[in-house]
């Protein structure tokens, strides 16, 4: 290969330099985080100070790029550090799941998803955004789940027979506070955790009981996204569950309201939803261990429930 051909590929390629090892990471986006992860409607740590954040993990689930060809997408657990109030009984740090974009200058209808340009480090001189509002990184994330497989501390998992098709159009809804949801077509949602909590989460561990029992009433998982670098002892760890979409569904609550607001009658529609959710527990109490809670254990339990809610 001659001189000149060796400089023009050189200058065409991509720097492809790995974030995920780069020991300056997080401090490079430490003030950044402080600032806005806590304005974050899931964040659960509301009322105490964010003093600093520990890096738990760092994965590229797509490289991230010098020469602003494309966007990166970088996906990282850490654990926010607290204060607590002098008066409060001290709680544990809270682990958060982030999903973060990088591009040198993101287009304009991102604007909103914008976190801020590092200072320095290895991502000094490019935007970082919140990724699951970029529908084409959305789109990196379906085709993670499609092919089960392992890409540094995440472990991408499929039922062997769910049929996901690729390039199906993604787009965010915010129908819930704790956590990211992003529809594909008309036919997955995926329900992406941010507050981490050790081991495997209950959306998905229930359903696919309930599958394993024959119960049709809830949507059996697709494919799933889990990680051990959150938990204990090596302990899988949940992050995202992708379950079909149900277009136009609405839950037993909405369902009263509306015939409410109707003034109908919703009698055989309360008969029906009481059959529907007596089969569910019926599955699920055949399926998964069972065990009764007595006082002591209620009580605990309504404690930390209280203790979370600031009371």
């Amino acid at each position: 290969m001659s001189d000149t051909a060796s400089t023009r590929a050189t200058r065409n390629t991509p720097d492809r330099r790995p974030l995920a090892g780069a020991p300056d990471l997080l401090s490079s986006l430490a003030a950044l985080l402080t600032a806005w992860v806590p304005r974050q409607r899931w964040f659960a740590g509301k009322g105490r100070m964010v003093t600093g954040f520990s890096l738990l993990s760092a994965t590229e689930l797509l490289p991230c790029t010098t020469d602003g060809s494309a966007p990166g997408l970088l996906h990282l657990l850490v654990r926010a550090q607290q204060s607590a109030p002098p008066s409060r009984t001290p709680v544990g740090d809270d682990c958060y799941q982030l999903l973060l974009g990088v591009h040198p200058a993101p287009p304009p209808q991102l604007a909103p998803a914008v976190i801020g340009r590092p200072g320095g480090g290895p991502l000094s001189g490019r935007t970082v955004y919140d990724a699951l509002l970029d529908n084409r990184l959305c789109g990196v994330l379906l085709e993670r789940l499609r092919v089960p497989g392992r890409l540094g501390a995440l472990r991408f998992c499929r039922e062997p027979d769910a049929v996901i098709p690729s390039g199906l159009p993604a787009r965010p809804i915010a129908v819930e506070q704790s956590n990211s949801s992003i529809v594909y077509g008309d036919s997955f949602i995926l329900k992406v955790f941010r507050r981490i909590e050790p081991g495997i989460n209950p959306d998905l561990e229930l359903p696919r009981a309930l599958a394993d029992a024959k119960c049709a009433r809830v949507p059996a998982p697709a494919a799933w996204c889990e990680t051990a670098a959150a938990g204990e002892d090596g302990e899988a760890t949940t992050l995202g569950v992708l379950q079909p979409f149900l277009p136009g569904s609405a839950d037993g609550w909405q369902l009263a309201l509306n015939a409410l607001a109707v003034r109908a009658d919703f009698t055989g529609s309360a008969r029906a939803l009481g059959h529907a959710t007596a089969e569910v527990h019926t599955a699920l109490a055949q399926t998964l261990p069972t065990t009764e809670l007595r006082r002591p254990q209620l009580e605990a339990i309504a404690a930390r429930m209280n203790e979370r809610l600031g009371g």
